[in-house]
């Protein structure tokens, strides 16, 4: 359907006659009331003329203003590239478009979803032979010992292109990262099978770490899930669950020692809130789970029904293997494992 563009009908229409009483006067006031019905239903008149027997309309197809839009874009990010040069943050190739995200589509590309056989409850990717359980393969820790969550997953490991995005959002704050990490979280979800309506809880900071980083990273997350999911029994809950006290970091620490690091980390503050709820837990990377696990715990603890987790990424044996073999080789020796 064509589009016609007007002027404002008050420039064509102000060296009409006025009276002080009834506005426009006589076959004017007709021709005004005309121009406003029209604007009402999205037709405008373009003209040089005040006398409404002489008009002049110019006509634009739709086809017509999607080239002109594509062509001023294309201009708008040659002149872009030109004037205000950048380099993507990941490769350091230069950037062509016009984005607040500075990542070039090629590194975004290579984000790709975890693939391969993986634990039916914690998402560890799996090698050689595996235990079936009941809803799928178990790693050997979920089988002799099952974690608070039900169940957790990840879009992508922890490696490579979606590795340097984290990084760039939670260590050199390029906020615009998050919503597209966010959208990752919302295509590993639907594995979980979860209901309709459910809390969406994210992994609290301390808050000294917090005022430090400027923000939370795993409540962006968060927030931007629970935007992209409108219309939805989704609620999103940051106050419920604290962090009670500081903690050293986890880097290099055995599995047994994040748990003791984690004891009493966690609070929840509004049992209400969260009694029979079915909590969905929300942070950045998974490693050994034993956060999330922990979140988990007093979460059930203070009455909510179960508890899901998932992240952007997961740190898998696979990932921690290469990346212990490539510091042995920088160093000359041996690495133990995180």
């Amino acid at each position: 359907m064509p589009w016609i563009f007007s002027e404002p009908i008050s420039r064509l229409t102000r060296n009409f006659p006025v009276s002080k009483d009834h506005g426009v006067v006589g076959d004017h006031a007709r021709f005004r009331r005309f121009l406003v019905a029209s604007r009402q239903h999205r037709s405008y008149t373009y003209s040089q003329n005040i006398l409404p027997a002489v008009t002049r309309r110019v006509v634009f197809s739709s086809s017509d203003l999607g080239r002109a839009r594509r062509a001023i874009q294309s201009a708008a990010e040659s002149l872009f590239s030109v004037l205000l040069p950048a380099d993507c943050r990941v490769c350091q190739s230069p950037l062509t478009t016009i984005s607040s995200l500075p990542v070039c589509l090629t590194c975004l590309q290579k984000i790709t979803p975890l693939e391969g056989v993986l634990c039916s409850v914690c998402g560890e990717k799996l090698f050689g032979r595996q235990l079936e359980g009941e809803a799928g393969p178990l790693c050997g820790l979920c089988r002799h010992a099952a974690p608070s969550f039900r169940r957790a997953v990840a879009y992508g490991a922890y490696e490579g292109a979606l590795r340097d995005l984290l990084h760039l959002f939670k260590y050199q704050q390029v906020r615009p990262a998050g919503p597209v990490l966010a959208k990752l979280i919302a295509q590993a979800v639907p594995g979980l099978g979860l209901p309709d309506s459910l809390l969406v809880v994210p992994v609290p900071l301390w808050p000294g770490k917090r005022q430090a980083r400027g923000f939370n990273q795993a409540e962006e997350l968060a927030r931007s899930f629970v935007r992209s999911c409108p219309g939805t029994g989704i609620q999103l809950d940051t106050t419920s669950l604290v962090r009670r006290r500081e903690t050293a970091s986890q880097t290099g620490l055995t599995r047994h020692q994040r748990r003791a690091n984690l004891r009493g980390a966690f609070a929840v503050n509004r049992p209400d809130r969260v009694r029979g709820s079915t909590i969905l837990v929300i942070d950045d990377v998974m490693t050994t789970g034993t956060t999330a696990g922990e979140c988990a715990r007093v979460l059930l603890r203070a009455g909510a029904g179960e508890v899901f987790v998932a992240t952007v990424a997961r740190a898998t044996k696979e990932v921690a293997i290469g990346l212990t073999m490539a510091a042995a080789a920088s160093v000359g020796g041996t690495q133990g494992h995180a």
